[in-house]
């Protein structure tokens, strides 16, 4: 592991204490490290929704209408209408 120094307001730096005294995290570096992770997988899920968005625009209009799009999706989920 690598050793960062970091420098947080009073604000923050309370915030991070009563985060330690909840009982979440053992120390200080436990709730960095959660925080970076939760950034890590939040650009991750942000990535692949862009990906799908930039897939779903390549692939052209579609012949369907909106009513029959929705209608569709509420088939596939068996939801009644």
């Amino acid at each position: 592991m690598l050793r960062k120094t970091i420098t947080v307001t009073e604000q923050q730096d309370s915030w991070i204490k009563s985060q330690i005294k909840s009982g979440q995290y053992g120390n200080d570096s436990e709730y960095m490290r959660d925080l970076v992770r939760k950034d890590q997988e939040y650009k991750q899920k942000l990535a692949t929704l862009r990906y799908a968005l930039q897939e779903g625009e390549d692939s052209g209009v579609s012949p369907l209408s909106m009513n029959d799009i929705l209608l569709k999706a509420k088939n596939k989920l068996d939801i009644n209408v």
